[in-house]
């Protein structure tokens, strides 16, 4: 009787298996569809990564080794997981330029300052020995141990803000954010929190147009640290320039004035220049631009202002000009034609005296147009000129700055 009764309390009631058999009917099928998503997610994947060539493919390896090496570098993860896929081409000129830069870095080389002269005429020898030279530096960052290197405060805040400006469709690729992880492994024992000034102040140097899409806001606030009093010296204003009361507007007038012929003013091209000439330090000052007609930069003090003869690197001036409303270029010799996205409203202008460096960026996207390198040896004074009779062209100080990367700094410290 005792087994009977052992038996029987085995046995399920009718409902406990229509229970069982209903979750079965339920849990079966789920667990087949996640089994079926997980390999599709993975053939997914393959046949991404698979379509990806040579140059991408080095690129998401190097984001691995650097994010293994370097703490608080989540955001290359968006580049060798695949979520930020570079064009090829993109990743030939970074492979190109970072293989040039180690080689000045580690050998000693004289370092090459126009990325220009070394994309021109590369072939796939010269690519090959590009991927040797970067691969040789990452087997030397494999033997550290991991996460050993810290990129320092100023390039931690950096990367979050590229990376929430990526993820906002502001910038194309992390292309930045991997260049200043880069620097920070390079600089190791040296002061870490002028990376991304050193980062931006490279990059205008090999690249001189569009060399970043977005500025961060650390290296901006640095930039508007250099923020100088700028104001027009009528004494050196063409004829028919009106010139505002304060110095700090102009535009063409109907009449031409009678005013004294100094050997400073302008009497051809409709240009002024600022009251005191440039010789040391860093200086940033903004501009407001009409829509039709203008030229921003800087006048040697040697240039000649009279007549009309052209007004570029051959003659003194280093200038950006927008003409007819379309055309924008930079009047090196010859003239350097620059894309209609670039044409900004209001233009920062950033002369380093010391670095031999004159940038322009449009202020209102925070995004670089133009770098002029060359060795400063003279007075020079920033220029003017428009030929609108409308709108002025006004001379603005700086925006506010935004403290807030600075707060986060203090907080971390």
């Amino acid at each position: 009787m005792v087994r009977s009764g052992l038996k029987a309390s085995k046995v399920q009631s009718p409902k406990n298996c229509c229970e069982m058999e209903c979750l079965r009917f339920l849990v079966e099928p789920a667990k087949e569809l996640t089994i079926r998503l997980k390999e599709s997610r993975e053939k997914t994947e393959k046949e991404k990564k698979e379509e990806l060539v040579e140059s991408q493919l080095f690129i998401m390896e190097l984001a691995r080794d650097l994010s293994r090496l370097c703490q608080r570098t989540e955001v290359l993860k968006h580049i060798w997981s695949g979520e930020d896929v570079w064009p090829p081409h993109v990743c030939q000129v970074f492979i190109l330029d970072w293989a040039s830069q180690l080689e000045s870095q580690m050998k000693g080389w004289p370092e090459k300052r126009d990325l220009s002269d070394l994309l021109e005429n590369w072939n796939e020898k010269d690519m090959e020995s590009a991927e040797r030279t970067i691969l040789e530096w990452c087997r030397e960052l494999r033997t550290h141990p991991e996460l050993s290197v810290w990129p320092g405060e100023s390039v931690v805040v950096t990367l979050d803000d590229l990376e929430a400006q990526w993820s906002k469709g502001k910038m194309p690729t992390l292309v930045s954010a991997m260049e200043l992880v880069i620097w920070a492994v390079l600089t190791e024992g040296l002061n870490k929190e002028a990376v991304p000034q050193l980062w931006l102040t490279r990059k205008q140097r090999r690249q001189k147009i569009e060399a970043a899409h977005y500025i961060p806001q650390t290296v901006w606030n640095w930039i508007c640290d250099a923020a100088v009093e700028v104001t027009l010296d009528p004494d050196t204003a063409n004829p028919d320039l009106l010139i505002s009361p304060d110095d700090k507007k102009m535009r063409c007038g109907f009449e031409r004035k009678d005013v004294p012929n100094y050997h400073q003013r302008f009497d051809g091209w409709w240009c002024a220049v600022g009251v005191e000439g440039l010789s040391s330090g860093r200086h940033y000052w903004e501009v407001e631009v009409g829509e039709r007609d203008w030229r921003l930069g800087v006048a040697k003090e040697s240039a000649l202002r009279k007549g009309f003869k052209s007004l570029n690197t051959d003659t003194g001036y280093l200038t950006l000009r927008l003409e007819r409303g379309t055309e924008l270029k930079a009047l090196t010799v010859p003239f350097t034609s620059l894309p209609s996205s670039l044409i900004p409203y209001k233009v920062g202008i950033y002369l380093d005296y010391e670095e031999g460096q004159l940038s322009f960026y449009n202020v209102a996207t925070r995004s670089h147009i133009y770098t002029y390198s060359e060795t400063f040896t003279e007075k020079l004074y920033p220029l003017f000129g428009t030929v609108e009779i409308i709108r002025d062209l006004v001379i603005k100080p700086p925006g506010a700055r935004d403290r807030s990367c600075c707060s986060a700094l203090c907080l971390w410290a």
